[in-house]
């Protein structure tokens, strides 16, 4: 008799049947899922079929983290001198192949090259973030949740993120504020507590253990695989540059009526207030002008007019008629049109001297 010897060994080190397909995600097989195998080996003895000799093998996902924050627009943010709600939005992006919780962090750059060119030469203030709490991609204030860490963030899951700050005043054009917001990987698993610092794991366990996989933004402190990734956006003023040029002239006497006048008892002399705004910069809105007339003066009822234009630094006599005379403080005052930026707009009256 023919004897076979069968020598099978430990048949989970044979890869003999395939794996089947999952859907093609960013994150992948879900960590902590077990993925089986099993290899069958059949055949004869002396011709007969005998029993198929069958193992299996068996191991568990770990857990790949990646994630990224992006900025959203690909432009800086303009902002207003005194803007108490400038906001600047980013995306954020779990990569993983688990949930996790993502901590949040804004921070100032100081000083170099800002994001979107130009250079960081302010801070803002009053420095907070907000999660996109109704989805709607736009920041609602009183209704978007202040937060400092992204809470359960799914794999594959993407939250609106939005960094709101207070612009000082007294800037000018240009002057620029860099804010980066670094989001951080931490474990998940427990809803509305915030999960610990996800680092990568020494060895390798039998149960799910962590990689840290994530790429960089790019900024300074942000590497590869440390759990971090970062992003920028500018602050950027855009403002009006206001300048007011006030001047006089007399424009008629008793003695001299409107040849050469001199400025006597009785003459009629008239005020012109240029406001021009300087080109660069954006539109200057409710403008209002305010003069108080001087004790040895009468105003002339009916005169002053409004959104003139100049020759020079002169004013025309044109414009419309309108403003107010306040007697009680001896005040002109009156409400400009829109001056957008390179243009100008005047405030002329006239008043006699006692």
């Amino acid at each position: 008799m023919k004897r076979t010897s069968r020598l099978l060994g430990a048949a989970s080190a044979i890869a003999l049947v395939a794996l089947g397909a999952t859907p093609a995600l960013a994150a992948g097989t879900t960590a902590g899922t077990d993925i089986t195998n099993t290899v069958s080996v059949s055949y004869q003895v002396g011709g007969v079929s005998q029993t198929a000799e069958t193992d299996s093998d068996t191991f568990t996902v770990d857990r790949k983290v990646n994630l990224t924050v992006a900025e959203v627009g690909s432009a800086a943010t303009i902002v207003s001198p005194g803007e108490t709600l400038a906001v600047t939005t980013f995306q954020v992006t779990n990569l993983s192949n688990d949930t996790i919780d993502i901590g949040l962090a804004a921070t100032q750059q100081t000083g170099g090259a800002a994001a979107f060119g130009g250079t960081d030469n302010f801070d803002v203030t009053s420095v907070t973030i907000y999660v996109d709490t109704n989805g709607n991609g736009t920041y609602d204030d009183g209704t978007d949740q202040a937060v400092t860490y992204l809470d359960e963030l799914a794999a594959d899951g993407t939250k609106t993120v939005f960094v709101v700050s207070s612009v000082p005043s007294g800037l000018a054009t240009n002057d620029i504020a860099t804010v980066i917001l670094t989001g951080q990987a931490e474990a998940g698993g427990g809803a509305g507590s915030e999960g610990a610092v996800l680092t990568s794991a020494a060895t390798n366990t039998s149960g799910v253990d962590t990689v840290l996989a994530d790429g960089n933004g790019g900024l300074s402190g942000d590497a590869d695989y440390d759990g971090l990734y970062s992003a920028a956006d500018d602050y950027k003023v855009l403002t009006a540059a206001l300048t007011v040029v006030k001047s006089s002239k007399i424009v008629s006497d008793p003695v001299n009526g409107t040849t050469n006048p001199k400025a006597i008892p009785g003459a009629v002399i008239e005020y012109c207030i240029a406001v021009s705004n300087a080109a660069g910069g954006t539109t200057a809105t409710g403008i209002t002008v305010t003069d108080v007339v001087p004790s040895d003066l009468t105003f002339v009822a009916g005169s002053i007019k409004l959104d003139g234009t100049l020759t020079g630094s002169v004013c025309n006599a044109d414009g419309t008629a309108g403003g107010t005379y306040t007697a009680g403080t001896t005040t002109v005052s009156g409400t400009l049109s829109d001056i957008a930026a390179g243009s100008d707009g005047t405030l002329v009256f006239q008043a006699t001297i006692d």
